[in-house]
């Protein structure tokens, strides 16, 4: 359906094609996730002056998180004031989630609101030297705690003035061991007079399990109901359970509490770590004002068939299913030995392997291979044997034999016993031979298949013999179906004692001898582990040293995923924690199938899974076909029998009414968006690097495509960087990953081909409480739009014009930074109205052809009329509708919204919304 406000974006994409962009100036910052940054500066304390002084304070830390289907958007606002008769510098920080994108930033200086806008990153950087070059610093920044990315930047406060900083950031929160976990990083960096935390969870099912731990520091695992709880937190839920409401408001007794309980944590869980280096200024700087981590943990009923919810178009699909009996399986543990694991690091890998193997389900296979220089598979009639005493050589010898492959163990009792005798003898020296040891890991797989496999041959039952009225039931293994549109495979008949491979994989190092090459390493193990054989392989990259980058695309190229165990006291407790995420899959070779008619073709994220493991959740989101008046798909997989022996066939197909409008808002697109360039990033780390041409094609459109909906959706991601127009005296920061080595880094995208990485992309809508989402790319429109905004080029709004000849700022800057002033007029999902509302005269102001046009909200919404004369929307039929009524302009822009605006009686804020196929008129 074409609406009017989307033919102006077309126009204004044209446009954009032939317009040159504006030569960067020196109030033009970007504020990226690089590599690496190309200047070092002092930090901000350091450049002011010697005279002493009042520093500049924090004043007000607000956080208020909206968490709508797992999906969660929230933004950090921070007050600082300068209380000196002198210029200041000072800097905003934040720890995120390693998870997040950054979806937008404003500055609020002096009344003055400098906005963020995405470019594509190679563009950004050179903006970012030319900044350098013009006499501007740049900063290195690094974060200590763990799964976190640091963001950063500095803005020089002037005598007896106020900044207020508004951070957003959006990520869809992963399922893991049963729970949801939100966290957020409290690191102010000082006591603040004024702190909140506000956590608003809505979700189509009702909350079965709410919980709010203590603080956490950052760096422990995730919490259990067991665990102490947070006393300080107030949650309150709605009478359906569906809501519930979280706030924290810690006071400055409170904070110094945490401050020290942080600190003496971090300083436990250091204080048996190996440092070949003493700790710096930057690590004690970073543990600064830290309170901890403020972690909201909750889960939702579900039914086996999932949950699905279609909203505006799109379509999301959780499935976690329950009370299914665990698929038995076959665990390798392929543990590193070398020289560099010596000391603490080798009692804790032995510690964990010990406790590890006693969480084995009954019906799983084992295996033990140990791995320096050479490769060894443990055979458990070792421990019946004395322990020898004689010294072990760990010089490699490329002639010496082939490790001995030894069958598979069963999970009894007995062998768990005889295993742990031989983990508890397991001790280091020699190097790391890595590609030995996979090589060995997957022929013990292929080995224990061959085996042990028997093809169970059944007679056929028909349809109609298994399947009930209820669709959600697990069939029969011997089960077929009539042919079907909807099924368009056909899935292979389930063998009675196939174990599920897994391979769990440790190193703390570099593959140091044999075949050191990362590339052929991975590309041989590929080649080696494939078909329905295939092992989910999961790397554990034990302290700062392991390649991460070169194990996360292993895993991933193996159905698997890396998990980083940090150098601590509770190294041993963070492996377990990771085992308990895989030690019981329940479903292999998910499939989810959706009719072609009933969806867009190529719109759905990732729909193939090769194994779902209890705790844990899978989703699909993607775009529903025009006309579709349903959404049903089907779900095949195996799942396990109920005695603990082989496998069965399951089959779901549920199935919901396509509606075209709800009272609801669910963010739905902005999570397919998510998800989509989180899966498109994944699939192109995971490739090979090649110099052929088809791979370097398949890795370009990978790159375009996840480059161009980061643009679109105005995401903060490794292929995009964040631009901040500021004054002339702020420095120029440059935010980095945790560390180098991290996986989320990635090269710079050159010559992306997409239209925006040639221009200037400006955020068209302020970024309040539900950020800026504009579903139809308002980040693109800079012309031929009306240009109503003085925020587009830095220069103030009628009320900032109005707060520069005042020393306090004005009253919309003061609600700007506690909360919105958008829940007022029941705009608190139209972020983007935030620049056009004036709070004092209850209305939103646009500036049409240079004449100020004031159009009137309502705080009491039944006080403004329904809906006023029909209107054009590109063909489409479409009303003059009450703006907040509107569900379609939840995702426009302040550009797209002078194009669609209209009046209604008595001057009430209007827009022209499209009246969608069956729905009412009138809400």
């Amino acid at each position: 359906m074409w609406h009017r406000w989307q033919a102006v974006l077309a126009l204004a994409l044209v446009t954009l094609c032939y317009v040159e962009a504006k030569p960067t100036t020196q109030e033009t910052l970007v504020v990226s996730r690089a590599e690496e940054s190309t200047t070092t500066a002092p930090p901000a304390s350091e450049a002011t002056s010697e005279e002493p002084t009042a520093p500049v304070k924090m004043t007000e830390m607000d956080v208020k998180s909206r968490v709508s289907l797992r999906y969660a958007h929230t933004a950090v606002v921070a007050r600082v004031r300068n209380p000196a008769a002198r210029a200041q510098e000072t800097s905003f920080r934040m720890l995120l989630p390693d998870t997040a994108f950054i979806s937008g930033f404003t500055m609020t200086i002096d009344g003055k609101v400098y906005k963020a806008y995405v470019k594509e990153k190679e563009e950004a950087k050179k903006i970012y030297n030319d900044a350098v070059s013009q006499g501007f610093g740049a900063a290195h920044v690094a974060a200590k705690a763990r799964d976190s990315n640091h963001f950063t930047v500095s803005v020089n406060v002037e005598p007896s003035s106020i900044v207020v900083f508004n951070l957003t950031y959006e990520e869809l929160l992963v399922r893991r061991n049963g729970v949801y976990n939100h966290a957020i990083n409290l690191h102010p960096g000082a006591l603040v007079p004024k702190m909140q935390v506000t956590v608003h969870i809505k979700e189509a099912e009702k909350i079965s399990a709410l919980r709010v731990p203590e603080i956490r520091t950052g760096n422990e695992v995730d919490a259990s109901e067991d665990d102490p709880q947070n006393t300080n937190a107030v949650i309150k839920r709605t009478h359906d359970d569906r809501e519930a409401t979280i706030t924290f408001n810690p006071d400055i007794a409170e904070q110094k509490r945490l401050i020290q309980v942080y600190a003496e944590k971090s300083k436990e869980s250091l204080g048996n770590q190996h440092r070949y280096y003493p700790e710096d200024a930057e690590d004690e700087k970073d543990k600064e004002g830290f309170l901890g981590q403020f972690v909201v943990q909750y889960d939702v009923d579900r039914s086996k068939a999932g949950e699905i919810l279609v909203s505006d178009g799109y379509f999301v699909h959780f499935f976690a299913p329950t009370s299914l009996p665990p698929l038995p399986k076959h665990v390798v543990f392929v543990l590193d030995t070398s020289g560099s694991m010596m000391g603490r690091k080798v009692e804790q890998l032995r510690e964990a392997i010990q406790t590890i193997l006693t969480k084995l389900n009954p019906g799983d296979s084992f295996n033990i291979i140990e791995f320096n220089s050479h490769v060894k598979v443990h055979d458990l009639s070792e421990a019946d044997k004395p322990e020898t005493s004689t010294s072990r050589y760990y010089y490699y010898d490329r002639t010496a034999e082939a490790p001995t492959l030894v069958p598979p163990s069963p999970a009894t009792p007995e062998n768990i016993a005889k295993a742990k005798i031989i983990v508890s003898r397991l001790d280091a020296g020699g190097g790391t031979n890595i590609a030995s040891a996979l090589d060995v890991a997957v022929d013990v797989i292929n080995k224990g298949y061959e085996k042990d496999t028997k093809i169970e041959k059944t007679d056929n039952k028909s349809q109609s013999e298994t399947k009930t009225d209820e669709k959600t039931d697990v069939k029969s293994e011997s089960t077929t179906d009539d042919a079907s549109e909807n099924k368009t495979t056909k899935e292979p008949e389930p063998e009675t004692n196939q174990l599920e491979p897994i391979i769990i994989f440790l190193t703390d190092g570099d593959p140091t001898v044999g075949e050191t090459n990362p590339t052929r390493i991975i590309s041989r193990l590929s080649e080696k582990n494939y078909g329905k054989r295939k092992a989910a392989i999961f790397s554990l990259a034990f302290g700062e040293d392991a390649d991460r980058k070169f194990l996360r695309k292993l895993s991933l190229r193996n159905a698997g995923f890396m998990r980083h165990i940090y150098e601590a006291a509770d190294a041993a407790l963070q492996l377990r924690d990771f085992y308990r995420s895989v030690a019981s899959p329940l479903l292999a070779d998910v499939k989810f199938l959706y009719p072609k008619a009933q969806i867009k073709e190529g719109s759905t994220t990732k729909d193939e899974f090769h194994t779902f493991y209890a705790g844990s959740e899978t989703v699909v989101a993607g775009r529903v076909a025009d006309g579709a008046a349903e959404l049903q798909p089907q779900v095949l997989a195996f799942c396990g029998n109920e005695d603990g022996v082989g496998r069965k066939r399951y089959e779901i197909s549920p199935k919901v009414p396509v509606v075209r409008s709800s009272e609801h808002f669910y963010p739905l697109e902005r999570l397919w968006a998510y998800l989509t360039i989180k899966q498109l990033l994944d699939e192109k780390d995971a490739l090979i690097e090649s110099k052929s041409d088809k791979d370097k094609e398949t890795k370009n459109d990978l790159e375009k495509k996840a480059l161009g909906i980061a643009l679109k959706y105005e995401f903060v991601t490794p292929l995009t960087s964040l631009v901040v127009v500021k004054p002339n005296d702020t420095k120029a920061v440059d935010a980095e990953s945790v560390d180098s080595k991290s996986p989320n880094e990635h090269l710079s995208l050159g010559g992306a081909g997409f239209a925006g990485s040639r221009h200037r992309i400006v955020y068209s809508g302020s970024i309040g409480p539900q950020g800026v989402g504009a579903s139809f790319g308002a980040g693109f429109l800079t012309t031929p739009a009306p240009r109503p905004l003085a925020y587009r080029t830095g220069e103030p709004s009628t009320e900032a014009k109005r707060s520069d000849s005042s020393e306090e700022p004005s009253t919309t800057t003061e609600q700007a930074s506690t909360s919105s002033p958008l829940e007022l007029y029941s705009l608190e999902e139209f972020s983007w109205v935030l620049p056009l509302l004036d709070a004092a005269s209850d209305s939103l102001i646009l500036n049409v052809n240079g004449t100020q046009l004031h159009l009137k909200l309502a705080k009491d919404i039944t006080a403004a009329p329904t809906d006023g004369a029909a209107c054009e929307a590109g063909g489409a039929a479409a009303r003059c509708r009450y703006l907040p009524r509107c569900a379609a302009a939840r995702a426009l822009s302040v550009d797209l919204y002078q194009a669609a605006y209209c009046e209604l009686d008595n001057g009430y804020a209007g827009v022209c919304c499209p009246i969608t196929e069956g729905a009412k008129e009138n809400p």
